[in-house]
């Protein structure tokens, strides 16, 4: 894994481009040395600070949803302005084997695309299952599609691919051809139910978790993530996750073999 890099770098913004409503792709001039799976603290100075799935490295990508102050700012930086950066940061996904499954939900995408570029590089197949709303929210399938790599859709009101939860397309595409490694972003809610059917068909999975990050250095602890709910009510930990796992620090990419 590449080092942490904890001090703010500049770095200019050369593209802005909406994805869909509500979403903009935004690449700079400078790269990143950093892995698939890793993030960054983006910050605008009078604005505030927020971590960022990483998109891309050469040039460094992210992919930003207009949820909050600092993200609606972002969305608003000009061509040829600054956005301070700091990472990579956190721990990210591991490539084994020779064939990966990838599992998206909403923008969960980003990291996972990037990944994708990087299995392919290194002579791995990957497929790709996404989850959303509804058509409206789903994000670049069509840059998937571009690489050669096959995509399966499910949103929730059927308006596009099949209707249902992605891990309705996993468990069809486990089935069809096992992968050496499951691959996953997106709500804690399919990560969880993902864990969960990894576990029963005995898959190896690589989850990144989303929590409230503050610091990126394992100081604050606001993203400890908490103890998930089992359908019988019990509490109980994901199958790879340890008490006092943090998602900046630990994370967000937990591994389970």
């Amino acid at each position: 894994m590449m080092q942490p890099t904890y001090l703010h770098r500049p770095f200019t913004l050369v593209s802005s481009k909406m994805d869909n409503y509500r979403t903009r792709s935004l690449t700079f001039a400078e790269k990143l040395d950093c892995q698939p799976g890793q993030y960054v603290m983006a910050w605008l100075p009078g604005v505030g600070e927020k971590p960022f799935s990483i998109a891309g490295d050469d040039p460094l990508q992210l992919m930003v949803v207009d949820v909050g102050p600092v993200s609606h700012s972002l969305h608003s930086v000009a061509e040829g302005q600054r956005v301070w950066i700091r990472g990579p940061l956190g721990q990210g996904y591991r490539l084994v084997g020779q064939r990966v499954l990838l599992a998206a939900g909403g923008y969960g995408v980003a990291p996972l695309y990037y990944l994708a570029r990087k299995a392919l590089a290194a002579g791995m197949s990957a497929e790709v299952c996404m989850g959303a709303r509804s058509a409206e929210d789903v994000l670049w399938a069509e840059r998937f599609q571009a690489l050669g790599v096959p995509v399966r859709v499910m949103t929730e009101d059927g308006s596009m691919g099949e209707r249902g939860l992605v891990t309705k397309a996993t468990e069809a595409a486990i089935a069809a051809a096992r992968p050496d490694s499951l691959c996953a972003c997106g709500p804690l809610g399919m990560l969880e139910a993902l864990d969960r059917q990894c576990e029963q068909l005995g898959v190896a999975r690589q989850l990144s978790w989303e929590a409230h990050m503050r610091c990126g250095m394992g100081l604050c602890g606001s993203c400890e993530l908490p103890a998930p709910q089992g359908e019988d009510g019990s509490l109980h930990r994901h199958s790879c996750q340890q008490p006092g796992w943090l998602a900046c620090l630990d994370g967000p990419v937990s591994w389970k073999e």
